[in-house]
């Protein structure tokens, strides 16, 4: 399927969002309206489709919210880091270091 697709794709990718938290059922992860988002715009959802759920940096936006630090640095959704380090360096990156 195209969700197991997905998460093989982006498990290479852990420098960037890696693999999905959490696949399936969104109330078990605590959201109770796929359709009512908190951040973002409201999903498109075909009959059959499996929710599929990656973290990113728009995630710790509740946290911080919540904790009030001194300091937090974060990132404006749409407005990403950009690097000259390419995709596959970081991924064998992260595969020198964890083997």
């Amino acid at each position: 399927s195209d969700a197991i697709r997905a998460i093989l794709y982006s498990d290479r990718y852990r420098l960037a969002h890696g693999a999905p938290v959490h696949i399936g059922d969104p109330a078990s992860i605590g959201i109770s309206d796929l359709m009512k988002p908190d951040f973002g715009d409201e999903p498109v959802v075909d009959e059959g489709d499996i929710p599929v759920f990656w973290a990113c940096g728009v995630t710790p936006q509740m946290a911080i919210r919540n904790v009030l630090p001194d300091l937090a640095i974060t990132h404006e959704p749409g407005l990403m880091l950009v690097t000259d380090v390419l995709a596959e360096a970081a991924e064998f990156s992260l595969q020198t270091k964890t083997a």
